[in-house]
């Protein structure tokens, strides 16, 4: 049998963070949806497609090997995505302390409305600090964000012209 996993984010924009937790999962798992979800509690600097277009061209380029699936979820619970497609695990990046007391009682509701299991994974030393946040910030403020996103992002951003 298959384990399906789910890595949720807003992705906004992707960072080598994010694609370090997801190669790591595809590791991990037989199938890997890569999912972009709208964060109500978020103003998002880029659409859910252009996050997906994004999300698409830096695991290509990052070379990034298992069953991948990159798409949107916007309606609805995230449970109900991974009922859907079968999956029994939801990934998570975590790189402090606020990010565990932030997921803690998601990874709770989650198992009690659909069994779906959450595992946590900490970031590789190097990214431990980065954030799309802290991304956008510095690229509206017209800083180089080459270090913290794929070479995909990091060419968007310098033809974008940001708010």
């Amino acid at each position: 049998m298959s384990t399906v996993a789910v890595v949720p984010g807003s992705f906004d924009p992707v960072t080598l963070g994010h694609l370090d937790v997801i190669e790591r999962a595809a590791g991990l798992f037989d199938e890997v949806h890569v999912v972009v979800v709208h964060n109500p509690g978020k103003e998002a600097m880029f659409p859910i497609a252009q996050r997906v277009t994004l999300l698409e061209q830096a695991i290509a380029q990052a070379g990034l090997k298992g069953k991948l699936v990159v798409t949107s979820w916007s309606v609805g619970l995230l449970v109900d995505y991974c009922t859907d497609v079968g999956a029994s695990v939801l990934v998570k990046g975590i790189r402090s302390q606020v990010d565990v007391a932030y997921e803690q009682p998601m990874a709770i509701v989650n198992r009690n409305l659909a069994g779906v299991e959450t595992v946590f994974l900490l970031p590789h030393p190097a990214n431990a600090h980065v954030s799309s946040s802290l991304v956008r910030q510095v690229a509206a403020l017209g800083g180089d964000v080459s270090p913290y996103v794929p070479p995909a992002v990091a060419d968007y951003l310098a033809k974008t012209e940001l708010p």
